[in-house]
C-alpha cells in the first residue's frame, strides 16, 4: 500500500493510494482536503454582511431572510452534489472497472464498466481556459465495428489529477490489462 501526495491542475495537494489486492486487482483511490469551515465561513460572512448593508438601506427584512436562506441552501447543493471527497478506481482483469466517487456529504456514486466493453485506457489531453490539461480515460468498443470506439469515459474528473499522477495510474493499469 503506497500513499503520494501530488497537486490537482490548480496547484492544490491531492493523495494517490495506490492498493494492490493480487496481482491482477488493483485500486487507486484520488484525495482532495476536506471542507474548509474557515473558508466556509469567510464566505457565509461575506453574504450576511451584504445583506445586513443592504437591510440597512432598504430596511426590509425579506433580505436578511433570503441571505440566510440562499447561503444555507447553497451550502448543503454545493455539499451534496458537488464537493467530492475521494475518486476510486478499481481495475479487475477478469471483470472490469469500478469507478467510485464520495462526496462531503457521504454520497457515493459507482459505476462499472465490464471488461468486454473496454478497448484501453489512455491519457487524454485537452485544453481547458488557455492551458493543457491530462484525463485518464476508458475507451469503450463499438459494438457494431470491433476497430471503432464508441465513447470516452473520463476518469477522476472532479479531482483533476495532474499528470505525474496520471502516468502512475495510466502503467499500472496498462500492468493489468496486458495480463491474460
Amino acid at each position: 500500500m503506497e500513499d503520494e501526495a501530488f497537486t490537482d491542475i490548480t496547484g492544490k495537494s491531492i493523495s494517490l493510494d495506490c492498493q494492490s489486492h493480487s496481482s491482477l486487482c488493483r485500486e487507486f483511490t484520488v484525495s482532495v482536503p476536506k471542507v474548509s469551515i474557515g473558508k466556509i465561513l469567510v464566505y457565509t460572512c461575506c453574504v450576511w454582511l451584504s445583506a445586513y448593508a443592504v437591510f440597512c438601506f432598504t430596511e426590509n427584512t425579506a433580505v436578511l431572510s433570503s441571505a440566510i436562506f440562499i447561503t444555507l441552501v447553497g451550502m448543503m447543493l454545493h455539499i451534496h452534489f458537488v464537493k467530492v471527497d475521494h475518486e476510486s478506481l478499481i481495475v479487475i482483469r477478469s471483470l472490469g472497472i469500478q469507478l467510485s466517487s464520495s462526496y462531503a456529504s457521504g454520497r457515493e456514486t459507482t459505476t462499472f464498466i465490464e471488461m468486454s466493453k473496454i478497448k484501453d485506457i489512455v491519457i487524454n489531453e485537452a485544453i481547458y481556459m488557455q492551458q493543457i490539461i491530462y484525463h485518464l480515460c476508458v475507451l469503450l468498443k463499438d459494438p457494431s465495428e470491433p476497430d471503432a470506439v464508441s465513447s470516452v469515459v473520463p476518469l477522476f474528473q472532479s479531482s483533476k489529477p495532474r499528470l505525474n499522477c496520471l502516468v502512475k495510474v495510466y502503467k499500472s493499469c496498462q500492468e493489468i490489462l496486458s495480463k491474460c
